[in-house]
């Protein structure tokens, strides 16, 4: 038995087989989970808090958006935290806030208290939507890491749909406050599964950590030396430049086009009109006609669709290339939301047969979501920026995202009550087709390419959508 391996059986790390990284993507991607979980269980408890706190609809649009809010401000910290601290002690902290602020919403006596409670599930999900996509970018292997980040996502539409389904049980009982402190639970799960997960090879070698790095590369690369020193290599050669975050920013052009473009993506993903459709998903039934628990169980038909539309992104993101299916996904999008506009503007309340025009036009608007912008928009963001200002331009994006979650969010059911639900939904269905151009014109492919030569091309300054392949 070589050396190295004894030092391998005595590393923590040794618990993954190199059959485990399935296990390894399966539990940071909890973090996406909890995240759904939260955006799905807002859906059938706003009516219901509505009621007891004798709210108003700008009560629940303040109730919903000031998670996003929190969220900002958690990966804005996050930047900073995760690479000075390491990727999974921040997914720590954010499973522990986690679970505290939905026993806290849970417990809440007045507007004002889960106002103060959803900011602080926000933190924790903020500092969750940073870490967990560029953790697993930095650990996979390049050939999946397109699926690997994709699970993110999955495990988004998983935790949206087991919410729309716990909404649905509750809401016989009218038992908002169980939808929202359940929620603690899967949380606890992902806090126990974090012990165990390895650091990320790349921020081992950022702290001259090498051999830590060389072993859990070694316990996920299927003990391939001449790959393992390789991607060592690559990675400490990115290392040798002392630029590094926001002073890479401000004196490298090349940087700021990438950050930039982390910006854009991450607003177009939250103006496609999704979140806005699972925030208030039960308001848009009623507006088709739907009313009572109809409308609930018609929402977890969104959860469900959305789950085994993302299964479709994850298979086909590293085999059909990134931008391929986003063409698809907007189309359907912008030809989604369009019809649902149209037919809500034709007093479809009486005509069962529209109504169901309508609501499978907006399963189509899902599907092309969850098979396109969902997964790949974090993909993308993850891939694009170099290693030296990785945290900094993941943050800058993510925050932006959620600033943008907040903004659409927060309007959403202003929108709807000044312009009508037809006009509202039209809008959004008009941004889907002016995203296709910005897809076209600037992003690049990034399938089936290093990360590395996604670096090395985008600092040679060329144009962005050719700094893939």
């Amino acid at each position: 038995m070589k050396p190295s391996d004894l030092s391998l059986k005595k590393n923590k790390t040794n618990f993954f087989s190199p059959n485990n990284l399935f296990i390894i993507d399966l539990f940071a991607s909890l973090a996406g989970l909890l995240f759904g979980l939260d955006i799905g269980v807002m859906a059938g408890a706003n009516d219901l808090i509505k009621i007891e706190f004798s709210a108003n609809d700008h009560d629940i649009e303040k109730i919903v958006s000031i998670m996003m809010f929190g969220a900002a401000f958690g990966a804005l910290i996050c930047g900073w935290a995760s690479a000075k601290f390491g990727r999974n002690r921040c997914l720590i902290v954010s499973a522990t806030f986690f679970i505290a602020a939905s026993i806290g919403c849970s417990l809440s006596n007045s507007v004002s208290d889960l106002i103060m409670w959803r900011f602080v599930l926000g933190f924790a999900i903020g500092i969750a939507s940073m870490t967990a996509p560029l953790y697993l970018a930095e650990i996979a292997p390049e050939e999946k890491r397109g699926a690997m980040i994709s699970t993110y996502q999955l495990m988004i539409t998983v935790g949206i749909f087991m919410a729309f389904i716990s909404d649905t049980i509750f809401g016989y009982y009218g038992a908002w406050r169980w939808m929202l402190g359940i929620l603690a639970v899967p949380a606890t799960i992902f806090l126990l599964g974090l012990l165990i997960l390895p650091n990320s090879p790349r921020w081992l070698l950022m702290h001259r950590r090498r051999k830590e790095a060389y072993n859990v590369l070694s316990s996920i690369r299927n003990n391939d030396n001449t790959l393992i020193k390789r991607e060592i290599k690559n990675i400490e050669m990115q290392l040798e430049n002392s630029q590094k975050g926001f002073y890479l920013f401000l004196y490298n052009s090349n940087f700021k086009r990438s950050v930039l473009l982390g910006i854009f993506l991450q607003i177009i993903q939250q103006f496609t009109g999704m979140n806005v459709i699972m925030y208030y998903a039960p308001r848009i039934f009623a507006n088709m006609g739907y009313h009572g628990h109809a409308r609930l169980w018609f929402t977890a038909l969104v959860g469900l669709v959305n789950v085994f539309a993302t299964f479709l992104a994850i298979g086909i993101c590293d085999k059909s290339g990134r931008k391929p299916i986003l063409y698809i996904g907007f189309t359907m999008m912008a030809i989604g939301l369009g019809s649902v506009s149209f037919l809500l503007d034709n007093n479809i309340q009486t005509n069962s047969y529209l109504q169901y025009c309508c609501v499978t036009m907006l399963l189509m608007f899902i599907i092309g979501f969850a098979m396109s912008a969902g997964p790949l928009i974090w993909t993308i963001c993850s891939e694009i920026q170099p290693l030296q200002g990785r945290d900094f331009g993941i943050a800058v994006s993510t925050v932006v995202n959620w600033l943008a979650n907040f903004w659409v969010g927060f309007t959403f059911l202003t929108l709807i009550n000044t312009f009508g639900a037809s006009h509202t939904i039209l809008l959004y269905a008009c941004l889907n087709l002016i995203f296709i151009v910005f897809i076209f014109a600037f992003v690049p492919e990034t399938s089936n390419i290093s990360l590395e030569q996604i670096e090395e091309n985008l600092m040679e300054g060329q144009p962005l959508r050719k700094i893939g392949r």
